[in-house]
């Protein structure tokens, strides 16, 4: 048993010994085998390196040799650069020189012939001073032999001359002015025609026709009764505060309100549409929103007038006056709104007053101030431009403005240009159709008219009326109608329309030939 675990124990030790052995002998050909691959790598590196580096090496010694290749050649490039320019410069040198030389040869040649000018000249001068010698002993004799014949001497004889001469030139003279001033009238005229019409050319306002009535609309019928009231308590309530005449008729949905004064009626409008949509309809209720909508309406008319102000580019306008052009929108005059119609005669006057030289500032402030006499209350008697005269002089208005609203109707004297140019915009702003005693519709009807009328010739393609009927335009077909005969249509036009119809002022017929040829690329 114990000679078994010896053995096994032997054998174990043996094992051990020959596996040791083994490992050793293995680790260490393995070793060699590094050594001898690591020294062959190593000699591989050493010469990949080499070869590395004579690559390059050749590489760069390519790169410097194209770079000097190169550098040679933008050095020749610039040699030759430079040599052409030299031979140019010396090209142009060449030829400044030729054309020095031209030049003074021909400064050369026109010496000489200075010379020989000169040489003429004098000649020509000693020819001259003998025949002045010669002419003025000839003058001499001939006024011995005229005072011989005249028996006047030659002192006697110029003063007779000159009593002739100065009397001929008085006449010429005092024809030559009738014609001037004959012709500064006529150019003063047509000036003033231009101005004129430039003036109204440049402004467009709008007119209204003003009527006596405005509608209230209302939801339903119902509300007729509540405006009546019970034994008609609301409406005689509602006339008694507002001065204007209530009619509630079989007009379906619709009361109508009848007053001359258009702030009243349009307190009343407002008044009535109020208590509409409020429901609330009383005697004391009445009283009240009258009150408040005509507190409100003297602020607006406040802000009216401000408004008007800034739109005409004035100012230092005292406050009472700025209220009197706010009161302005609800007056009217000949069926036109006043205050319309005196921003367009302030817009004319100031237009006329620049072309002419004068301050436009006072122009449009006269222009818009003329008719401020009618928003004075109508139990002061007077004409409105004397009440508008007192008015504006109260409150330290300009002398010019002063005396402009006073004279634009003759009740004073006109003591600047400025009142005639107020007198005439305010003409021209009445005279205009469409802005007083005309109907829209006759206004419009005459229009149709004048354009029927100038149509009806033959060889007429199209007619405008333009300028609210001051000018109609003629467009005739270029076909039918050449220059000669459109000159001769447009004063046949004319004639017809003078014989024909009736119509404020002047009307200017224009006839326009075009014509157009086309042509198309393809």
């Amino acid at each position: 048993m114990q000679l078994d675990l010896l053995m096994v124990i032997l054998i174990v030790l043996v094992v051990a010994f020959f596996a040791f052995y083994l490992g050793w002998f293995i680790n260490s050909k393995i070793g060699k085998n590094s050594l001898v691959n690591a020294k062959e790598k190593a000699e591989k590196i050493i010469d990949d390196a080499e070869k590395e580096s004579k690559h390059i090496k050749r590489e760069k010694l390519l790169e410097v040799k194209d770079e000097w290749l190169k550098k040679k050649q933008e050095f020749d490039n610039d040699v030759n650069t430079k040599k052409q320019k030299l031979q140019n410069h010396e090209k142009q040198l060449e030829s400044r020189e030729e054309n020095l030389e031209k030049k003074y040869d021909l400064v050369t040649q026109k010496e000489k012939t200075n010379k020989e000018a000169e040489k003429l000249i004098a000649q020509q001068k000693e020819e001259v001073e003998r025949k002045i010698f010669e002419l003025d002993k000839l003058i001499a004799e001939q006024n011995v032999r005229l005072e011989k014949i005249a028996g006047l001497t030659s002192e006697e004889a110029k003063k007779m001359l000159m009593e002739n001469m100065i009397s001929k030139a008085k006449s010429d003279a005092s024809q030559s002015i009738k014609e001037i001033r004959d012709q500064a009238k006529n150019d003063a005229k047509k000036e003033a025609q231009r101005v004129i019409i430039q003036a109204i050319q440049r402004t467009a306002v709008d007119h209204s026709v003003e009527s006596t009535v405005s509608v209230v609309q209302i939801q339903n019928d119902e509300m007729k009764g509540r405006i009546i009231g019970r034994e008609g308590r609301n409406i005689r309530a509602f006339e008694a505060a507002t001065g204007v005449d209530v009619i509630v008729d079989d007009t379906p949905e619709a009361v109508i309100l009848s007053a001359f004064d258009q702030f009243r009626r349009e307190v009343a409008r407002i008044s009535l549409e109020r208590l509409i949509a409020d429901g609330r309809i009383h005697p004391a209720r009445i009283e009240e929103i009258v009150t408040k909508v005509q507190e409100e309406l003297d602020e607006e008319i406040q802000k009216e007038g401000e408004n008007t102000l800034i739109q005409l580019g004035l100012h230092g306008v005292n406050i009472e006056l700025v209220k009197h052009i706010g009161k302005m929108k609800y007056r009217s005059s000949y069926g036109q709104n006043l205050l319309q119609h005196s921003i367009e005669v302030a817009y004319l006057t100031g237009i006329m007053a620049a072309e002419l030289g004068f301050d436009t500032t006072l122009a449009k402030k006269a222009g818009l101030m003329h008719d401020i006499g009618k928003t004075i209350d109508k139990d002061v008697e007077g004409p409105h431009a004397l009440l508008g005269y007192e008015l504006t002089k109260k409150y330290n208005e300009h002398p010019i403005v002063v005396n402009a609203v006073g004279s634009h109707h003759e009740d004073i004297e006109m003591e600047h240009p400025i009142a005639a140019l107020v007198q005439a915009a305010d003409a021209i702003s009445g005279a205009r159709p469409g802005a007083r005693r005309e109907p829209l519709e006759s206004y419009v009807k005459r229009l149709e008219n004048l354009e029927a009328l100038a149509k009806s010739f033959e060889g007429v393609a199209k007619t405008y009326a333009i300028q609210a009927g001051r000018e109609v335009r003629v467009v005739v077909e270029p076909d039918k109608i050449d220059d000669t005969v459109a000159d001769r249509l447009s004063y046949e036009i004319a004639q017809k329309i003078q014989e024909e119809m009736e119509y404020p002022g002047q009307i200017k017929v224009m006839v326009i030939r075009e014509v157009r040829k086309i042509q198309y690329a393809k």
